[in-house]
């Protein structure tokens, strides 16, 4: 049983993003006001909860938070302005997207996006404050069936099992394949690739 992750009031909301480590696919964030009156049981780090009480979680996130949002920051633009400032990119896009106006943000990790609301880093915030694990959700959840998606296109990377990540069998594929539209050229070994 997770431990009693923290309240925010509810004008704050907790951003969190998936997505920085592949080598595929875009970097994900999400932004999420959760109702204090109605807290979600069971929200922890999307990390270290299955992919079944995720998506279960993802739902109860989505029919009672005060607001939430979603967005991403596409290979390309990872590719242009390098990964920290496409995740960043991409909370700024999902805490404009929110229905209501948060007076401020707690944001997992170390670094903060520029935001027009003061802001602050809370490090392993996932696994400590409500509204950031369920921003580590919703992030987590959209990406992975992004992935899936993906997979539909390009089933030769096996994309639907490694989400992206350099396993082995993707690092294998990337070998016999070449990078598709979907990879991120300034990976290293996407790049490494593309000078052959």
């Amino acid at each position: 049983m997770p431990a009693q992750l923290s309240a925010l009031p509810a004008d704050v909301c907790g951003i969190d993003e998936a997505g920085r480590g592949p080598l595929a696919g875009p970097v994900v964030a999400a932004a999420v006001i959760l109702n204090p009156e109605r807290p979600i049981p069971g929200l922890n780090d999307s990390k270290k909860l299955s992919e079944k009480r995720r998506l279960i979680l993802a739902e109860e996130i989505r029919a009672h938070a005060l607001a939430w949002c979603v967005a991403e920051a596409s290979p390309a633009e990872i590719d242009r302005i390098n990964i920290l400032q496409a995740t960043f990119l991409a909370m700024q896009r999902a805490v404009a997207g929110l229905a209501l106006a948060p007076a401020r943000a707690v944001v997992d990790g170390n670094r903060c996006p520029r935001l027009e609301i003061p802001v602050q880093a809370v490090v392993q915030g996932d696994g400590k404050i409500a509204a950031i694990a369920a921003a580590s959700i919703l992030a987590k959840t959209v990406r992975d069936a992004g992935m899936v998606a993906l997979h539909q296109n390009y089933p030769q990377y096996g994309f639907e099992r490694h989400m992206g990540y350099p396993t082995a069998a993707h690092l294998a594929a990337l070998q016999a394949h070449g990078p598709c539209p979907a990879h991120r050229r300034s990976f290293g070994p996407v790049a490494q690739l593309s000078l052959l």
